[in-house]
């Protein structure tokens, strides 16, 4: 196959690359990286020097694309389906490429603080404070999203786009460690059309075997 994603099946950032893929259609090869394991990490910082996944290696165009939507970016130019992740409106574009900069800087990234601090052993879980400054933005961004999805369908309407490949990953790994409460009945039902939408209930099934792995409060 002409394409590889080099990913982690707990990864949040590689769950949003591969709900993508799904909805693409595209034949893929998914390469599961242990960076545990000294040659399977020296292989990705020789595809990608920062040596974060999900990357998508390219044989057919030579190209290797890092970050979850710039991959999106490329499936939808390079292997277009029938689902356009990428509006062709130039202005519903825009506002989408915001909606994912929004849910990435403002969900995703506050959510993996909380996540990250879990991850360290008991004796050097040291940033009580940032940790309560994420739960705080989460919930800001929480109260935003309320206001602005709709009742029904998608982030930016009716159809399904990078915006909402954004969105599955982050809300529901957000959703788990600091949850939305009873005010945000719109917010509740969007997850729950997301984990019901086919491409990320298949990402959530594939990564069944590893939840245990996810850190636990206590």
């Amino acid at each position: 196959m002409s394409l590889t994603l080099h990913y982690h099946p707990l990864s949040s950032f590689c769950w949003k690359a591969l709900i993508a893929l799904h909805e693409n259609g595209v034949p893929f090869t998914p390469h599961l990286v242990n960076l545990g394991d000294p040659a399977e990490r020296a292989a990705l910082l020789a595809l990608s020097p920062i040596g974060k996944f999900p990357v998508l290696r390219d044989e057919a165009r030579g190209e290797t694309v890092p970050e979850s939507s710039i991959i999106i970016e490329h499936l939808d130019r390079h292997y277009p389906s029938v689902t356009r992740l990428i509006p062709e409106d130039a202005d519903l574009a825009l506002k989408t490429r915001l909606r994912d900069r929004f849910l990435d800087l403002y969900v995703h990234l506050p959510m993996q603080k909380i996540v990250g601090d879990r991850l360290r052993p008991a004796a050097d879980r040291k940033d009580p404070h940032g940790v309560a400054e994420a739960r705080a933005q989460l919930r800001t961004s929480y109260a935003a999203l309320e206001r602005e999805i709709a009742a029904t369908g998608w982030m930016m309407g009716e159809h399904f786009t990078l915006a909402d490949c954004a969105a599955a990953p982050a809300l529901y790994y957000g959703n788990l460690n600091e949850p939305f409460g009873d005010g945000h009945p719109r917010l509740h039902a969007y997850l729950e059309r997301l984990m019901a939408r086919p491409s990320f209930a298949r990402v959530l099934k594939q990564a069944e075997p590893y939840f245990g792995m996810l850190p636990r409060d206590g």
